[in-house]
């Protein structure tokens, strides 16, 4: 899904911008634009990345139930 018209950014660029170490509206701002023009995506591209900063504890309590 497309988050930020103005630069064509989706859904998927920000998470994978997460991925790689992006923590912050300003850091996406500089290295996709997203927030910079008209601002409408500014609080979905947010949440987008605050989604991807928490950590997913049913996979790592999958994990750590698994024997080793």
């Amino acid at each position: 899904m497309y988050v930020c018209l103005c630069h064509g950014v989706t859904d998927r660029e920000i998470r994978e911008a997460a991925e790689n170490g992006v923590t912050s509206m300003r850091q996406l701002g500089k290295e996709m634009g997203v927030g910079t023009q008209c601002g409408r995506c500014a609080s979905t591209a947010r949440e987008i990345l605050r989604e991807a900063a928490t950590p997913d504890y049913l996979s790592l309590a999958n994990l750590l139930a698994q024997p080793a």
